[in-house]
Protein backbone atom coordinates (compact mmCIF):
# COMPACT_ATOMS: atom_id res chain seq x y z
CA UNK A 1 0.00 0.00 0.00
CA UNK A 2 1.54 3.04 -0.94
CA UNK A 3 0.73 6.23 1.35
CA UNK A 4 1.71 9.62 -0.15
CA UNK A 5 1.64 12.70 2.41
CA UNK A 6 1.87 16.27 1.51
CA UNK A 7 4.02 18.37 4.03
CA UNK A 8 6.53 17.30 6.79
CA UNK A 9 5.80 19.24 9.77
CA UNK A 10 5.01 17.58 12.75
CA UNK A 11 1.83 16.26 11.73
CA UNK A 12 3.16 15.11 8.35
CA UNK A 13 6.17 13.33 10.00
CA UNK A 14 4.04 11.20 12.70
CA UNK A 15 1.63 9.89 10.46
CA UNK A 16 4.33 9.21 8.52
CA UNK A 17 6.79 7.30 11.31
CA UNK A 18 3.36 5.41 12.37
CA UNK A 19 2.30 4.44 9.28
CA UNK A 20 6.26 3.03 7.54
CA UNK A 21 6.12 -0.12 9.17
CA UNK A 22 2.85 -0.77 7.55
CA UNK A 23 3.01 0.84 4.27
CA UNK A 24 5.59 2.17 1.64
CA UNK A 25 5.32 5.77 2.74
CA UNK A 26 6.38 9.12 0.78
CA UNK A 27 6.45 12.55 1.90
CA UNK A 28 6.68 15.49 -0.01
CA UNK A 29 8.07 18.98 1.09
CA UNK A 30 7.85 22.35 -0.24
CA UNK A 31 10.03 23.84 2.01
CA UNK A 32 14.30 23.16 1.97
CA UNK A 33 14.07 21.76 5.25
CA UNK A 34 11.54 20.25 7.40
CA UNK A 35 9.19 20.71 10.31
CA UNK A 36 6.61 23.01 9.18
CA UNK A 37 5.78 26.05 12.12
CA UNK A 38 7.89 24.20 14.60
CA UNK A 39 11.32 24.54 12.36
CA UNK A 40 14.13 26.31 14.18
CA UNK A 41 16.75 28.72 13.23
CA UNK A 42 20.51 28.90 14.43
CA UNK A 43 21.91 32.31 15.22
CA UNK A 44 25.83 32.78 16.53
CA UNK A 45 25.05 28.99 17.92
CA UNK A 46 21.79 29.57 19.58
CA UNK A 47 18.65 27.72 18.50
CA UNK A 48 15.66 29.71 18.28
CA UNK A 49 11.76 29.07 17.07
CA UNK A 50 10.82 31.26 13.83
CA UNK A 51 6.76 30.95 15.43
CA UNK A 52 5.69 30.67 18.72
CA UNK A 53 7.91 28.09 21.20
CA UNK A 54 7.06 25.12 20.25
CA UNK A 55 7.70 23.09 24.08
CA UNK A 56 6.20 19.74 24.60
CA UNK A 57 4.37 17.53 26.46
CA UNK A 58 0.83 15.85 26.71
CA UNK A 59 -1.78 14.75 29.12
CA UNK A 60 -1.86 11.46 26.46
CA UNK A 61 -0.19 8.41 27.30
CA UNK A 62 0.17 7.56 23.75
CA UNK A 63 1.58 10.40 22.32
CA UNK A 64 4.44 10.52 25.17
CA UNK A 65 5.06 7.08 24.01
CA UNK A 66 6.01 7.78 20.82
CA UNK A 67 7.50 10.82 20.95
CA UNK A 68 9.88 9.25 23.83
CA UNK A 69 10.33 6.02 21.46
CA UNK A 70 11.61 8.02 19.26
CA UNK A 71 13.91 10.00 20.94
CA UNK A 72 14.61 8.73 24.26
CA UNK A 73 13.70 10.84 27.41
CA UNK A 74 16.97 10.46 28.40
CA UNK A 75 17.61 13.12 26.00
CA UNK A 76 14.81 15.34 26.99
CA UNK A 77 15.28 17.81 30.55
CA UNK A 78 12.09 18.86 31.94
CA UNK A 79 11.47 22.70 32.01
CA UNK A 80 8.85 24.62 35.06
CA UNK A 81 6.57 27.16 32.80
CA UNK A 82 6.97 30.41 34.40
CA UNK A 83 4.87 32.93 32.88
CA UNK A 84 4.38 36.10 33.82
CA UNK A 85 1.77 38.80 32.59
CA UNK A 86 2.88 42.47 31.94
CA UNK A 87 0.52 44.57 33.64
CA UNK A 88 1.81 48.05 33.05
CA UNK A 89 3.53 49.05 36.14
CA UNK A 90 3.95 45.92 37.31
CA UNK A 91 3.81 41.91 36.70
CA UNK A 92 1.92 39.42 37.82
CA UNK A 93 1.63 35.57 37.03
CA UNK A 94 -0.35 33.54 34.82
CA UNK A 95 -2.87 33.18 34.74
CA UNK A 96 -4.11 36.53 36.14
CA UNK A 97 -7.43 34.56 37.06
CA UNK A 98 -5.09 32.94 39.98
CA UNK A 99 -2.91 36.17 40.66
CA UNK A 100 -5.87 38.35 42.03
CA UNK A 101 -3.93 38.10 45.89
CA UNK A 102 -0.99 39.59 43.68
CA UNK A 103 -3.04 42.43 41.99
CA UNK A 104 -4.13 43.22 45.58
CA UNK A 105 -0.32 44.42 46.70
CA UNK A 106 -0.08 46.74 43.74
CA UNK A 107 -4.14 47.99 43.54
CA UNK A 108 -6.20 46.92 46.49
CA UNK A 109 -9.23 48.60 44.68
CA UNK A 110 -8.55 46.90 41.37
CA UNK A 111 -8.09 43.73 43.17
CA UNK A 112 -11.68 44.40 44.96
CA UNK A 113 -13.46 45.02 41.71
CA UNK A 114 -12.09 42.07 39.89
CA UNK A 115 -13.17 39.37 42.97
CA UNK A 116 -16.83 41.36 43.86
CA UNK A 117 -17.23 41.03 40.12
CA UNK A 118 -16.06 37.59 39.36
CA UNK A 119 -18.01 36.36 42.13
CA UNK A 120 -20.93 37.50 41.01
CA UNK A 121 -20.25 36.84 37.07
CA UNK A 122 -23.37 33.92 35.50
CA UNK A 123 -22.46 31.41 33.49
CA UNK A 124 -25.33 30.94 31.44
CA UNK A 125 -23.25 27.77 29.14
CA UNK A 126 -24.47 29.63 26.11
CA UNK A 127 -22.24 32.19 23.82
CA UNK A 128 -22.62 33.69 20.84
CA UNK A 129 -18.68 34.57 20.71
CA UNK A 130 -15.81 34.33 22.22
CA UNK A 131 -16.38 38.19 24.33
CA UNK A 132 -19.49 36.56 25.93
CA UNK A 133 -17.33 33.71 26.79
CA UNK A 134 -14.86 35.43 28.42
CA UNK A 135 -17.10 37.31 30.15
CA UNK A 136 -19.36 35.02 31.61
CA UNK A 137 -16.57 32.62 32.87
CA UNK A 138 -14.19 35.57 34.30
CA UNK A 139 -16.10 38.41 34.93
CA UNK A 140 -16.26 42.03 33.11
CA UNK A 141 -13.43 43.50 34.90
CA UNK A 142 -10.65 40.63 34.14
CA UNK A 143 -12.42 40.56 30.70
CA UNK A 144 -12.24 44.12 29.58
CA UNK A 145 -8.69 44.40 31.73
CA UNK A 146 -6.99 41.42 30.18
CA UNK A 147 -8.88 39.21 28.29
CA UNK A 148 -10.02 41.70 25.48
CA UNK A 149 -6.88 43.58 24.70
CA UNK A 150 -4.76 40.58 24.71
CA UNK A 151 -7.32 38.75 22.54
CA UNK A 152 -7.73 41.46 20.62
CA UNK A 153 -4.16 42.07 19.59
CA UNK A 154 -3.21 38.26 19.03
CA UNK A 155 -5.90 38.03 17.03
CA UNK A 156 -5.96 40.71 15.27
CA UNK A 157 -9.99 41.51 15.43
CA UNK A 158 -12.57 41.79 18.03
CA UNK A 159 -13.22 38.61 20.25
CA UNK A 160 -16.65 39.72 19.37
CA UNK A 161 -16.43 38.78 15.87
CA UNK A 162 -14.80 34.96 16.72
CA UNK A 163 -15.98 31.78 17.66
CA UNK A 164 -15.44 30.82 21.38
CA UNK A 165 -14.96 26.64 20.44
CA UNK A 166 -11.47 26.60 20.08
CA UNK A 167 -10.50 27.98 23.66
CA UNK A 168 -11.97 25.12 26.25
CA UNK A 169 -8.56 23.43 26.47
CA UNK A 170 -6.47 26.29 26.26
CA UNK A 171 -7.03 28.37 29.23
CA UNK A 172 -7.35 27.13 32.25
CA UNK A 173 -10.47 27.81 34.00
CA UNK A 174 -11.42 28.45 37.55
CA UNK A 175 -14.94 27.88 39.20
CA UNK A 176 -16.09 30.41 41.76
CA UNK A 177 -14.19 27.77 44.50
CA UNK A 178 -10.74 27.78 43.32
CA UNK A 179 -10.96 31.49 42.57
CA UNK A 180 -11.57 31.85 46.26
CA UNK A 181 -8.93 29.56 46.92
CA UNK A 182 -6.29 30.84 45.21
CA UNK A 183 -6.95 34.59 47.34
CA UNK A 184 -6.11 32.58 50.21
CA UNK A 185 -3.46 30.63 48.43
CA UNK A 186 -1.07 30.27 45.67
CA UNK A 187 -3.21 28.17 43.11
CA UNK A 188 -1.08 25.69 40.74
CA UNK A 189 -1.22 25.89 36.91
CA UNK A 190 -2.40 22.88 36.11
CA UNK A 191 -2.86 23.00 32.47
CA UNK A 192 -0.42 20.12 30.73
CA UNK A 193 2.40 22.60 29.54
CA UNK A 194 2.97 23.82 33.24
CA UNK A 195 5.85 21.96 33.15
CA UNK A 196 7.40 21.22 29.45
CA UNK A 197 9.98 18.65 28.02
CA UNK A 198 12.78 20.38 25.63
CA UNK A 199 15.44 18.13 23.77
CA UNK A 200 18.87 18.50 26.02
CA UNK A 201 20.81 19.28 22.64
CA UNK A 202 18.89 22.97 23.39
CA UNK A 203 17.51 22.17 20.07
CA UNK A 204 13.56 21.05 18.74
CA UNK A 205 15.17 20.61 15.72
CA UNK A 206 16.51 17.58 17.35
CA UNK A 207 13.41 15.84 18.01
CA UNK A 208 12.05 16.83 14.40
CA UNK A 209 14.69 14.89 13.00
CA UNK A 210 13.87 11.96 15.31
CA UNK A 211 10.13 12.05 13.92
CA UNK A 212 11.71 12.41 10.56
CA UNK A 213 14.01 9.05 11.00
CA UNK A 214 13.70 6.09 8.48
CA UNK A 215 11.47 8.02 6.48
CA UNK A 216 11.71 8.90 2.62
CA UNK A 217 11.46 12.73 2.71
CA UNK A 218 11.84 14.73 -0.71
CA UNK A 219 11.99 18.81 0.00
CA UNK A 220 11.05 21.57 -2.26
CA UNK A 221 8.69 19.41 -3.69
CA UNK A 222 5.45 21.36 -3.64
CA UNK A 223 2.60 19.94 -4.62
CA UNK A 224 0.66 21.92 -7.06
CA UNK A 225 -1.10 19.01 -9.16
CA UNK A 226 -3.52 16.43 -7.55
CA UNK A 227 -5.75 14.54 -9.49
CA UNK A 228 -8.54 11.37 -8.07
CA UNK A 229 -7.10 8.26 -10.19
CA UNK A 230 -9.14 5.00 -10.54
CA UNK A 231 -6.79 3.41 -8.23
CA UNK A 232 -5.84 6.29 -5.86
CA UNK A 233 -4.14 9.72 -6.42
CA UNK A 234 -1.67 10.99 -8.81
CA UNK A 235 0.26 14.15 -7.38
CA UNK A 236 2.16 16.41 -10.04
CA UNK A 237 2.26 14.01 -12.40
CA UNK A 238 4.42 12.17 -10.69
CA UNK A 239 3.82 10.45 -7.47
CA UNK A 240 1.00 8.16 -7.40
CA UNK A 241 -0.49 6.88 -4.15
CA UNK A 242 -3.07 4.40 -2.74
CA UNK A 243 -3.80 6.69 0.42
CA UNK A 244 -3.75 10.42 -0.04
CA UNK A 245 -2.96 12.52 3.47
CA UNK A 246 -2.66 16.18 3.05
CA UNK A 247 -1.45 18.67 5.99
CA UNK A 248 -1.70 21.54 3.26
CA UNK A 249 -3.08 24.32 5.03
CA UNK A 250 -6.79 24.02 4.24
CA UNK A 251 -7.10 27.82 2.36
CA UNK A 252 -4.61 26.74 -0.17
CA UNK A 253 -5.58 22.64 -0.61
CA UNK A 254 -8.64 22.71 -2.68
CA UNK A 255 -7.22 25.23 -5.51
CA UNK A 256 -4.64 22.10 -6.33
CA UNK A 257 -7.23 19.40 -6.78
CA UNK A 258 -8.65 18.94 -9.93
CA UNK A 259 -12.34 19.16 -10.68
CA UNK A 260 -13.27 20.61 -7.11
CA UNK A 261 -16.55 22.20 -7.01
CA UNK A 262 -16.22 25.65 -7.39
CA UNK A 263 -18.06 26.43 -3.74
CA UNK A 264 -15.22 24.49 -1.86
CA UNK A 265 -12.76 26.84 -3.32
CA UNK A 266 -14.90 29.90 -2.49
CA UNK A 267 -14.91 28.64 0.86
CA UNK A 268 -11.27 27.85 1.20
CA UNK A 269 -11.10 31.41 0.43
CA UNK A 270 -13.40 32.38 3.23
CA UNK A 271 -10.95 31.11 5.81
CA UNK A 272 -8.63 33.46 7.54
CA UNK A 273 -5.40 33.53 9.44
CA UNK A 274 -2.73 35.19 10.75
CA UNK A 275 1.20 35.75 10.22
CA UNK A 276 3.64 36.24 12.63
CA UNK A 277 6.44 38.71 12.68
CA UNK A 278 9.44 38.13 14.77
CA UNK A 279 12.82 39.36 16.41
CA UNK A 280 15.07 36.99 18.15
CA UNK A 281 16.86 39.22 21.07
CA UNK A 282 19.99 39.20 23.06
CA UNK A 283 18.06 40.18 26.75
CA UNK A 284 18.57 40.26 29.93
CA UNK A 285 18.36 37.20 32.26
CA UNK A 286 15.61 36.36 33.36
CA UNK A 287 13.48 33.17 35.48
CA UNK A 288 10.71 33.45 33.10
CA UNK A 289 9.71 31.16 30.08
CA UNK A 290 6.67 33.58 28.66
CA UNK A 291 5.77 37.12 29.28
CA UNK A 292 2.50 38.24 27.77
CA UNK A 293 1.80 41.61 26.82
CA UNK A 294 -1.41 42.76 26.91
CA UNK A 295 -0.80 46.42 26.48
CA UNK A 296 -1.60 48.47 22.88
CA UNK A 297 0.98 50.86 23.53
CA UNK A 298 3.69 47.83 22.76
CA UNK A 299 3.06 45.79 19.43
CA UNK A 300 4.22 43.02 20.88
CA UNK A 301 1.65 40.38 22.24
CA UNK A 302 3.84 37.95 24.09
CA UNK A 303 7.72 37.40 24.83
CA UNK A 304 9.47 33.89 24.16
CA UNK A 305 12.25 33.35 26.53
CA UNK A 306 13.60 30.69 24.55
CA UNK A 307 17.20 30.58 26.69
CA UNK A 308 15.31 29.64 29.64
CA UNK A 309 14.20 26.43 27.62
CA UNK A 310 17.72 25.06 27.45
CA UNK A 311 18.95 23.34 30.01
CA UNK A 312 21.70 25.79 31.07
CA UNK A 313 19.96 29.08 31.04
CA UNK A 314 20.78 31.63 28.37
CA UNK A 315 19.91 34.99 28.12
CA UNK A 316 17.87 35.14 24.86
CA UNK A 317 14.23 36.16 24.02
CA UNK A 318 11.81 36.41 21.22
CA UNK A 319 9.23 38.90 20.85
CA UNK A 320 6.37 38.46 18.66
CA UNK A 321 3.95 40.48 16.57
CA UNK A 322 0.77 39.02 14.77
CA UNK A 323 0.43 40.40 11.34
CA UNK A 324 3.50 41.20 8.68
CA UNK A 325 5.84 43.89 10.68
CA UNK A 326 9.19 45.55 9.10
CA UNK A 327 12.08 44.98 10.92
CA UNK A 328 12.52 48.31 11.54
CA UNK A 329 9.18 48.77 13.67
CA UNK A 330 9.98 45.60 15.34
CA UNK A 331 13.25 47.35 16.63
CA UNK A 332 12.10 50.18 17.07
CA UNK A 333 9.56 49.28 19.69
CA UNK A 334 11.84 46.25 21.36
CA UNK A 335 14.59 48.82 22.12
CA UNK A 336 11.87 51.13 24.06
CA UNK A 337 12.30 47.79 26.62
CA UNK A 338 15.36 48.28 28.17
CA UNK A 339 14.88 44.24 28.96
CA UNK A 340 15.71 43.62 25.65
CA UNK A 341 19.83 44.18 24.71
CA UNK A 342 20.31 43.34 21.06
CA UNK A 343 18.53 42.32 17.87
CA UNK A 344 19.71 38.89 16.59
CA UNK A 345 17.37 37.69 13.80
CA UNK A 346 14.31 38.80 12.42
CA UNK A 347 11.44 36.57 10.47
CA UNK A 348 8.14 36.93 8.79
CA UNK A 349 6.02 33.43 9.06
CA UNK A 350 3.12 32.99 6.57
CA UNK A 351 0.78 30.69 8.45
CA UNK A 352 1.24 30.66 12.16
CA UNK A 353 -2.52 31.04 13.73
CA UNK A 354 -5.92 30.15 12.16
CA UNK A 355 -8.39 32.58 13.30
CA UNK A 356 -11.51 31.36 14.43
CA UNK A 357 -14.08 33.73 13.07
CA UNK A 358 -17.65 33.76 12.82
CA UNK A 359 -17.51 32.02 9.15
CA UNK A 360 -14.77 29.24 10.10
CA UNK A 361 -17.09 27.00 11.51
CA UNK A 362 -19.63 26.50 8.15
CA UNK A 363 -16.78 26.74 5.76
CA UNK A 364 -14.59 24.09 7.36
CA UNK A 365 -17.28 21.65 7.70
CA UNK A 366 -18.16 22.32 3.71
CA UNK A 367 -14.50 21.77 2.66
CA UNK A 368 -13.86 18.83 4.84
CA UNK A 369 -17.44 17.44 3.91
CA UNK A 370 -16.17 17.31 0.32
CA UNK A 371 -12.68 15.98 0.61
CA UNK A 372 -14.18 13.31 2.74
CA UNK A 373 -16.37 12.01 -0.03
CA UNK A 374 -13.17 11.26 -2.52
CA UNK A 375 -11.51 10.12 0.51
CA UNK A 376 -8.12 13.01 0.51
CA UNK A 377 -7.64 12.96 4.62
CA UNK A 378 -6.55 16.44 5.47
CA UNK A 379 -5.17 16.89 9.16
CA UNK A 380 -3.01 18.70 11.38
CA UNK A 381 -2.94 22.50 12.40
CA UNK A 382 -3.71 23.99 8.81
CA UNK A 383 -5.17 20.50 7.83
CA UNK A 384 -8.10 20.76 10.38
CA UNK A 385 -7.83 24.58 10.52
CA UNK A 386 -7.64 23.99 14.22
CA UNK A 387 -5.58 26.10 17.24
CA UNK A 388 -3.84 22.57 17.72
CA UNK A 389 -0.41 22.31 19.99
CA UNK A 390 2.16 20.36 18.64
CA UNK A 391 0.91 17.41 20.81
CA UNK A 392 -2.39 17.54 19.19
CA UNK A 393 -1.27 17.46 15.95
CA UNK A 394 0.50 14.09 16.79
CA UNK A 395 -2.48 12.68 18.67
CA UNK A 396 -4.49 13.81 15.40
CA UNK A 397 -1.94 11.44 13.80
CA UNK A 398 -2.28 8.81 16.08
CA UNK A 399 -6.58 8.88 15.20
CA UNK A 400 -5.54 9.06 11.23
CA UNK A 401 -3.46 6.18 11.80
CA UNK A 402 -5.52 4.19 13.69
CA UNK A 403 -8.69 4.67 10.81
CA UNK A 404 -5.84 3.52 8.72
CA UNK A 405 -5.17 0.27 10.09
CA UNK A 406 -8.73 -0.55 9.62
CA UNK A 407 -8.45 -0.07 5.87
CA UNK A 408 -4.88 -2.21 5.39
Amino acid sequence: MNVLILGAGVTGLSIGQLLRKKCDVTILEKDAIIGGIAKTKQVNGITYHTVGGHCFNSKHKEIMSLAFDLLPIEQWHQVKRTSRINMGQYEVDYPIEYSIKQIYEKDPKLAYEITLDFLSSVDSGSYYNLEEWFRQKFGNKLCDLYFLPYNTKIWGRSPNLMSHEWVQDKLPIPNKESFFTALMNSQVDNMPHSQFYYPNSNNQKTFIDALASNLNIICNQEAKSIKKTSTGWMVNELYDADILISTIPLNLLPRYVEGIPESVIKSAEQLKYNKVSNVFWESQLTDKTWTYQPSIDSIFHRYIHIGNFFDTRKNYTITEAIGVRSYEEMVEYGRKDPFLIAPLDYNISEHAYVVYDENRDKEVKHIQEYLESINLISIGRFGQWDYFNMDICMKQSYETYLKILKWL
